[in-house]
């Protein structure tokens, strides 16, 4: 990863946007190519590098990346043997130049059905990112946004005076973690699949035929340039700029 990772001046995390991808297409576009799905897995790790590396300088200060969902351990074991040594290589590889670069790592899904190693080296990673600015990774694994709700309804149960605010934390697992703006599908598929449906209940939604191996840093920028030219008024009559978004 390079040394690049530089915020707009003046802005911090919390400030600048929050984006979510749902990062399709690595299986496809390696059959296509006559490569294993593996592969594809594979290419899709160097176009995440791509994305984090270019986030920071194009307004992002919040990045979640669905990598892993509940309903995945449905494939192959094979596959998702392969797909768990991806992210544990990841884990082993990155941790340093992220923190070099000031990216602040954090792991969201369920930790209970990964390998036992895996979650150990998650937890370094995270303690190891902890006090990274320049942005904020998010990637979810083992991750359903029904189950994370129904899970925060379960811990919220007996609370007085519940209120959006708490709720929210509670599903999040964060306190003040800005509503996502902007969701990014690649491979051409026009669906959320279980991601982040609360925190995006007010996303702008962005589809693209690219498949995620083939994602780069001016794809990231296209989108953020149609979600900047588009009307976002929150149920409302008037356009309302980012910054004054309001919190669900």
């Amino acid at each position: 990863m390079q040394s690049n990772l530089s915020p707009k001046l003046g802005d911090t995390p919390d400030a600048r946007l929050h984006v979510g991808i749902i990062m399709d297409g690595n299986g496809r576009w390696a059959t296509r190519r006559g490569m294993s799905r593996l592969r594809g897995h594979e290419a899709g790790v160097e176009a995440i590098r791509r994305v984090v590396e270019a986030a920071p300088g194009q307004g992002v200060g919040a990045l979640t990346l669905y990598a892993f969902s509940s309903d995945n351990w449905r494939r192959p074991k094979t596959e998702v043997s392969a797909l768990m040594a991806l992210l544990r290589f990841y884990l082993a590889n990155e941790v340093e130049a992220l923190v070099r670069n000031g990216v602040r790592l954090t792991v969201i899904g369920r930790r209970d059905r990964i390998p036992e190693g895996i979650a150990h080296a998650i937890a370094r990673a995270e303690a190891a990112t902890a006090a990274g600015s320049a942005l904020h990774l998010r990637i979810a694994i083992d991750y359903s946004a029904r189950d994370a709700i129904l899970n925060a309804a379960t811990r919220a149960a007996g609370i007085v005076d519940l209120t959006r605010e708490r709720l929210a934390e509670l599903i999040t697992g964060e306190k003040n973690l800005r509503d996502v703006d902007l969701i990014i599908r690649t491979s051409g598929e026009k669906r959320l699949s279980d991601f982040l449906l609360w925190e995006g209940a007010y996303a702008e939604l962005h589809f693209t035929e690219r498949m995620w191996p083939e994602f780069e840093a001016q794809d990231l920028a296209e989108a953020l340039g149609a979600f900047h030219r588009r009307e976002r008024r929150f149920g409302g009559l008037q356009a309302i700029a980012p910054e004054e978004v309001p919190s669900l």
